[in-house]
């Protein structure tokens, strides 16, 4: 993602002013979605002036992106919490762990299911979101072959950033439909994302005799 400030040179007086138009888009995004986010709405919710919103955010596309980009942080975190090896039997148990961590941040954060899920036809934020999947992509694979001795895989596409999308495509009927992603869907999120992925791996994938460091 591209941004609009330099993240590791702010000042900690900056930092704070971007973390209270943070928390203050959170907020509006999780009460009414995307669609009705605006930047003087944001102001008025975080306490500040719009000038101030506008300083680091010329728009609401450039808002959420850097939203999005720290949702995406969220995901990786989870990614690389540690993983008991020896608890793996086969590479659906790492599939499924890998898979819960990640739709928990959905259920916790109602804004990131707005951003994320639901549709706001805002094309910024869904390249965004696409390059991230990506780069989840690669940190998934990274962690299969980390546990489990994969085989030869597509060179043209990534099936982990691709399975990663289809599982949200589930996730996001469920949003549609309930508002939320109901354990129903949660189960079918991860049948799509074993289904896909068993395009590719074997049902029994050997397993490493320890992690690669």
């Amino acid at each position: 993602m591209s941004s609009s400030f330099p993240v590791r040179r702010l000042r900690p007086s900056s930092r704070a002013r971007i973390d209270a138009i943070h928390a203050a888009a959170r907020e509006l995004l999780a009460e009414g979605g995307a669609a009705e986010l605006s930047i003087y709405a944001v102001a008025e919710r975080a306490g500040i002036p719009p000038s101030s919103v506008y300083h680091f955010f010329p728009g609401v596309p450039q808002l959420l992106q850097s939203l999005a980009a720290e949702v995406h942080a969220a995901f990786r975190q989870a990614l690389s919490a540690p993983v008991e090896h020896a608890a793996l039997t086969t590479w659906h148990d790492l599939a499924a762990l890998l898979e819960a961590r990640m739709v928990d941040i959905y259920a916790d954060d109602a804004a990131a299911r707005q951003l994320i899920l639901v549709q706001h036809g805002l094309s910024e934020v869904t390249q965004a979101d696409q390059q991230h999947d990506r780069e989840l992509g690669q940190l998934l694979r990274a962690l299969f072959d980390r546990h489990f001795l994969l085989p030869p895989l597509p060179e043209e596409l990534d099936i982990f950033a691709l399975a990663i999308e289809l599982a949200d495509r589930v996730y996001a009927s469920s949003v549609q439909q309930h508002g939320e992603i109901t354990p129903r869907w949660r189960e079918e999120g991860l049948r799509v994302l074993l289904a896909y992925l068993g395009v590719y791996l074997p049902a029994w994938l050997g397993k490493r005799a320890a992690p690669l460091t």
